[in-house]
């Protein structure tokens, strides 16, 4: 019996980790540049800004910023102003350009953000790591950093 269990163990643990992969809240495949053009383009139709959230998969805080702005209290907030564009960082191996173009220190920590007006103009990063502890800052203190941020009126250039 132990070592069916044993048998069973190896081809759980693969589905497990294999559905958790798949459900990242960052895409590891995707065209991060693409994906930012393309929300930069939306942007420019409805006049917000691009909100670029740089992270990992691995990342807890990461994660806990994702789920915020999915179902947490500034979930509605973030919807309304700002069309949002994820990239995935790897182990600071993919992308790195991208937050080094927009000034953003990922040596800070992660999760980071930048956000451009629809023009491509960087209107605030973290430089800091202001979002690196997400989960100590709690539902509320997501939103309260986000409305600190956010370009008070809606942007064009």
């Amino acid at each position: 019996m132990k070592t069916l269990s044993r048998s069973l163990a190896l081809p759980l643990l693969f589905a497990v980790f294999a559905c958790h992969a798949a459900d990242g809240a960052y895409n590891e495949a995707a065209d991060a540049r693409l994906e930012i053009s393309q929300a930069l383009a939306q942007a420019a139709k409805e006049g917000v800004p691009v909100l670029v959230v740089f992270g990992a998969n691995w990342c807890g805080d990461c994660k806990l910023l994702d789920m915020a702005f999915k179902q947490g209290t500034s979930a509605p907030f973030i919807a309304r102003e700002f069309k949002v564009v994820k990239v995935d960082v790897g182990r600071f191996n993919r992308n790195v350009d991208i937050a080094e173009s927009y000034g953003v220190p990922l040596k800070k920590g992660i999760p980071a953000v930048a956000i451009l007006s629809p023009a491509n103009k960087v209107l605030y990063v973290t430089k800091a790591g202001e979002l690196a502890e997400a989960g100590s800052m709690g539902d509320r203190g997501i939103l309260e950093f986000f409305r600190r941020v956010t370009p008070s009126r809606k942007v064009t250039s």
